[in-house]
Parts: C-alpha cells; sequence; structure tokens
C-alpha cells in the first residue's frame, strides 16, 4: 500500500469508528468487514457509503460487494475513483 492509499485506509478508519463505533484496534486492512471478522451488516454499509461520498466525494452507491471486503479494498477503490 502506497502513501496515498495509506492515507485514504486511515481516513476509513476513522469513519468506521466514529459513525459504527468500532474499536480500531480491531480494523487492520485485511480484516473481513463483512463476516466473522468485524461483523458489519447491509446499514452499516450505507453508513460506509455516506461517509466515504462525505469524507472524499467518491459515490460507493451500487458499486460491487468485492469493493467492500476490507479496507484495503476500500481504499483502493476511492483511490482509483478521486476526481472522477
Amino acid at each position: 500500500m502506497d502513501a496515498k492509499q495509506r492515507e485514504i485506509a486511515d481516513k476509513i478508519k476513522k469513519i468506521l469508528v466514529e459513525n459504527l463505533r468500532l474499536p480500531e484496534e480491531d480494523l487492520t486492512d485485511d480484516a473481513k468487514l463483512f463476516g466473522d471478522d468485524i461483523g458489519l451488516d447491509s446499514v452499516d454499509s450505507l453508513e460506509i457509503i455516506a461517509g466515504i461520498d462525505q469524507e472524499f466525494g467518491v459515490s460507493m452507491m451500487g458499486v460491487d460487494r468485492e469493493h467492500f471486503q476490507t479496507i484495503e479494498t476500500l481504499s483502493k477503490y476511492v483511490m482509483d475513483h478521486l476526481d472522477q
């Protein structure tokens, strides 16, 4: 992960901690957000979508599920779609 993606990942972690009240120490870059690791649900995904849209101006409505797997996949998607 390069410096730009690291910066984005750290901001996404902050969104998850503040909006979903998740413990920061549980949020590793490769922890599965939906499932056994973190255990988020579809309602939580709406919070993630809103937070990313507000923080980065990147719309994630209708984005494939594969981009929501981990903080790493989320940050890569955001980085690839900034300023589009």
